[in-house]
């Protein structure tokens, strides 16, 4: 299995939603899961990659947020939380969307 965080310099969130992740990995027991930064630099890195804007977290090439359209350009992502649009999704909703995806 690979977890892989897709995203574009320009994006803020990249970061923020790298820490997330690794709290959503330990909050379900996972801290061995190694998650790979995955930097797209131009519209040809984004080709079979699952990218849906920045970022994308996908597992073996699959985004992880299914409802978010392919992305054909280097752009930001909008995901939709409890609190309404925002760049990343909450911790919660990560570690629903690892558990639903086999872990």
């Amino acid at each position: 299995m690979r977890l892989e965080l897709l995203h574009i310099d320009e994006c803020p969130n990249s970061e923020p939603a790298r820490v997330r992740l690794e709290e959503a990995l330990a909050a379900l027991g996972h801290n061995e899961v190694k998650v790979h930064m995955r930097r797209l630099k131009t519209p040809s890195d984004i080709l079979g990659s699952g990218f849906a804007g920045s970022p994308t977290i996908t597992i073996d090439g699959a985004d992880i947020f299914p409802e978010g359209a392919p992305a054909d350009e280097l752009a930001c992502r909008v995901y939709k939380t409890p609190q309404g649009l925002s760049g990343l999704p909450t911790i919660d909703q990560l570690a629903e969307a690892l558990r639903n995806n086999g872990l």
